[in-house]
């Protein structure tokens, strides 16, 4: 197959799949079995472009955070008041129970603030763990054989989670607030993801978030997406660095690599409206049993050689 054919093909594997819970990363893995192999920045950049689409997907809301959060020159005095209600026991709470003239304003820069720390936590801990798991060397190797159990044990995985999640969902009701907790858990869930091929970093976002606090699917669904923008972006940056600074611009096919990237983009900003259309009424259970029978293929496959 022509190489640029090749890199079409990977840019759509990882649009569609860098979103639902079935592996972006187990299936690029698995189709360079059969394609030309590709670098670990290739790799990582085309997820970025898929990222990309999730920029391009929550614009608005995007948008809406930075203006509510620093408009009108009150970035610092909204600082200050946060750190206060943390003090005093839950920034959430105090801006949901501010009143007075412009109160709705107050709280709504309070509420966005709130919400952005979270996400700026969850990449913390991502960055610091993944950066001392790269040091320590922990990883598999990226064969088919631990991709199949890892599609499998997730497959698993997600129809225990959802059964969880929908019973928490029948006790507590529906919340959409993203507690600490949570975003701790989802910075530790994207690196256990990094760490086992084919595990799916969008599904272990999603479920930690599902499990440990939120039980509205699509809140749940937009913090996992939302974390992901810096910390896929940085996981570009950094492969990109350490890839000039082993061997220069020299060695990567950089034409191919970008069509991959705008491939995954557009791609993936197809995937991502699908997806939330689907969550607002549907589980993830479909993409478990997806899971289950590739990675089922998969060992069959190796047994017969």
């Amino acid at each position: 197959m022509h190489p640029y054919l090749e890199a079409i093909l990977l840019g759509v594997i990882e649009g569609v799949t860098e979103f639902l819970p079935i592996s972006s990363t187990g299936h690029l893995l698995i189709a360079q079995q059969w394609l030309e192999r590709r670098s670990e920045l290739f790799n990582i950049a085309i997820q970025a472009g898929a990222i990309l689409a999730i920029v391009l997907v929550y614009r608005p809301r995007l948008l809406a955070l930075a203006r509510g959060t620093f408009a009108r020159g009150a970035f610092l005095a909204d600082v200050r008041a946060y750190l206060h209600a943390l003090r005093a026991g839950g920034a959430h709470a105090a801006a949901s129970g501010s009143t007075g003239d412009g109160a709705g304003s107050a709280a709504e820069r309070l509420r966005n603030l709130d919400y952005l720390a979270k996400i700026g936590m969850a990449f913390a801990v991502t960055a610091v763990l993944g950066l001392l798991v790269k040091a320590l060397g922990w990883e598999l190797p990226e064969t088919v054989v631990p991709i199949a159990w890892a599609l499998i044990v997730g497959g698993v995985g997600i129809l225990l989670a959802e059964h969880l999640a929908a019973r928490r969902t029948r006790v507590l009701g529906e919340i959409a607030h993203v507690t600490w907790t949570v975003a701790v858990l989802v910075g530790i869930a994207q690196v256990v993801a990094g760490v086992f091929p084919g595990t799916s970093r969008s599904a272990a976002a999603i479920f930690a978030a599902l499990l440990f606090g939120v039980t509205h699917r699509p809140a749940a669904t937009e913090f996992a997406f939302l974390v992901g923008i810096p910390t896929m972006f940085a996981a570009t940056g950094y492969a990109l660095l350490d890839t000039l600074l082993a061997h220069g611009v020299h060695g990567e096919a950089w034409g191919q690599l970008a069509v991959a990237f705008a491939v995954a983009a557009v791609t993936g900003f197809a995937t991502v409206k699908w997806l939330l259309r689907f969550v607002q009424g549907h589980r993830f259970t479909p993409f478990a049993y997806y899971r289950l029978a590739l990675g089922a293929l998969l060992l069959v496959w190796l047994a017969e050689g």
